[in-house]
């Protein structure tokens, strides 16, 4: 693989003294075809000694047609803009050399980018297609790109599902993308596919598109059974959501209520939807888990959810789960006090020493609004290099966020904290009070010190 310029200006004096193309550059990798066409000009222009096919001094060869794979490659990359034109037609009994025709489609020089265009338009069909479709649609963000991708477009709107598959799995998202509208605007996937499809690709465009393909392609009186378990089992939230909400349409509102309680909030306030557009209480159903005597399958979703869409009077029902054993119930339930607006300061301090991270942080986001109600002494003891790093962290960012001589303090004995992201943090913190107060007047100084 070709990084840079650098990388594709050894890789043009390599092929200036004879080497292979496939030897040369990974073929299939759209980044090392540019480096290559940057890398020709670049060693043209720069290097002490330039590629030996045409001087600047020495007249343009008349013919190109002689020229083999790797001297022609460097001929449609040349500075020389007559040269590059010559080199296209040529280039035609050479399949290989086909994407730096396609790079030449958006060349800066008219009669280049006309004579790649022409030969691109003639040689481009569905089998070719989609090896090149990840150089064109990168050539296609240049200014002069567009020709390319609308070409691609069509050719492959005449492509198989066997053709475009290998598109399907690129690395590059935009190559997905691509390739999965086209799929679903010519109904190559069948709905199942397309679910199947959202449920496993990381981009969120792509996870929308087919979710919404293959819920819409289901018509009235289709079986749900292929679709909906690969979206209601899909890791990625969004995915997830699209099966909640489809359960409305396929009448099964009670396979909603399990996902009440999901880790996401899109999932549940989707799964709210449904059942509430089934006469269900969502708030109820919260209720009941969040009372349970003894707690010990409480899932944290619930905890959240109930906070989510219930009133301040179950707020009773979150502060007996700050002892929960759960971790992840712990903290949701702090988060649940923060949104029903009934943070108490003096029982929510003790969670700055819980065991787990996540509370801490937590805890932190609720007690931030009340910081000048905590002990600068109890909160600079807690950034003490004996404590747990998280909760170092959290007292520092409650006295950094208090300000005063007291966070100075604090921040000047983190320098030598072991975390190196906590003395970064710490040295930023010092750097900005000394800064505030190097701009502050004399007067004004032992003002903001009697403040603090």
């Amino acid at each position: 693989m070709l990084d840079d310029v650098t990388d594709g200006s050894a890789a043009a004096t390599r092929l200036a003294g004879g080497a292979p193309l496939r030897s040369t550059l990974d073929v299939a990798d759209p980044g090392d075809w540019l480096a290559l066409d940057a890398g020709v000009r670049e060693v043209a222009w720069y290097s002490p000694r330039p590629l030996p096919e045409w001087e600047e001094s020495a007249p343009l060869p008349a013919d190109l047609t002689g020229l083999g794979e790797s001297r022609l490659a460097l001929a449609l990359c040349h500075r020389d803009g007559r040269v590059r034109q010559e080199a296209v037609r040529p280039s035609a009994r050479y399949p290989a050399l086909l994407p730096l025709v396609v790079i030449r489609c958006a060349d800066w020089a008219g009669p280049v980018r006309e004579r790649a265009r022409q030969l691109l338009r003639a040689a481009l069909d569905a089998d070719s297609a989609p090896g090149l479709a990840p150089l064109v649609l990168r050539v296609g963000r240049r200014e002069r790109g567009a020709f390319g991708v609308e070409l691609l477009e069509q050719v492959l709107r005449r492509a198989s599902h066997g053709q475009l598959a290998p598109l399907f799995a690129d690395s590059d998202r935009t190559v997905r993308r691509f390739a999965y509208r086209l799929a679903v605007e010519s109904r190559l996937l069948r709905p199942a596919e397309l679910a199947r499809a959202a449920a496993r690709d990381a981009d969120t465009v792509v996870q929308d598109l087919c979710a919404t393909a293959a819920l819409t392609a289901l018509r009235e009186g289709d079986p749900f059974e292929d679709v909906l378990p690969p979206l209601l089992s899909a890791r990625n939230p969004r995915t997830r959501s699209a099966g909640v909400t489809a359960l409305r349409r396929a009448g099964r509102p009670g396979q909603a209520e399990p996902f009440l309680s999901d880790r996401s909030a899109l999932v549940r306030a989707c799964a709210r939807y449904v059942v509430r557009q089934w006469g269900g209480d969502p708030a109820a159903w919260y209720r009941q888990r969040c009372s349970a005597p003894d707690g010990l399958g409480l899932a944290p979703g619930a905890v959240i959810g109930l906070a989510e869409c219930g009133d301040h009077t179950d707020a009773g029902l979150l502060w007996p789960l700050l002892a929960h054993p759960v971790a992840g119930v712990r903290a949701r339930a702090v988060a649940g006090l923060r949104t029903l607006d009934r943070v108490d300061v003096r029982r929510l301090r003790p969670l700055l020493d819980d065991s787990a991270a996540g509370v801490v942080r937590e805890a932190v986001l609720a007690l931030l609004p009340s910081v000048k109600e905590l002990p600068d002494d109890w909160l600079l003891e807690r950034t003490g290099s004996e404590r747990p790093r998280h909760v170092r962290v959290g007292a520092f960012r409650l006295l950094d966020a208090r300000g005063g001589i007291v966070a100075l303090r604090a921040a000047v004995g983190l320098l030598e904290d072991p975390d190196p992201k906590l003395r970064t943090w710490a040295r930023q913190s010092v750097r900005r009070r000394h800064l505030f107060s190097d701009y502050v007047p004399r007067g004004r100084k032992r003002e903001a010190g009697a403040d603090s």
